[in-house]
């Protein structure tokens, strides 16, 4: 059974509480960045489909897509994060907490939004409402993933 989106967003806050924990063999960054990333993926994401048209979504095949649907996971080190999503220099446990609510708040405006609205992603192509919450639970449990492996020290 795939995990909720708000069964993973918990799991992301869960790990607040270690956000300056890194181990520079698994990643660079830190614990606060990989849980702010997936928060201003959502976040940004959410933003995007709100104001797109849903007359102007049209399902396309994609294969990179079908696959990443069927393993349930996303490669290490493949893609390079778009600077709109890379989290600031200054992380603090609140500032994460608080990013937290901004994305259930996103979550929710989300879920209110016509299925047809969408955003566009550079190797998945157009994602409509239902697609994205997909990917939202794909992309934050890859990060997790990353994060228990930081955290394994």
């Amino acid at each position: 059974m795939k995990p909720s989106i708000n069964e993973v967003l918990l799991k992301l806050e869960e790990q607040i509480p270690f956000f300056g924990s890194v181990n520079e063999k698994i990643s660079l960054a830190n614990v606060g960045w990989h849980v702010e990333h997936c928060l201003l993926v959502i976040i940004k994401i959410c933003e995007t489909i709100n104001t797109s048209d849903p007359n102007k979504y049209k399902w396309k095949f994609n294969l990179k897509w079908l696959i990443i649907l069927i393993t349930r996971s996303l490669p290490r080190g493949k893609a390079k994060a778009p600077p709109a999503v890379i989290p600031g220099e200054v992380l603090t446990e609140s500032s994460l907490r608080a990013s937290i609510q901004l994305a259930r708040k996103s979550i929710d405006s989300l879920i209110s939004c016509h299925p047809d609205q969408y955003f566009y992603h550079p190797f998945f192509g157009k994602m409509n409402r239902n697609t994205t919450l997909v990917f939202f639970s794909i992309h934050t449990n890859h990060h997790l993933k990353i994060i228990s492996d930081i955290l394994d020290q």
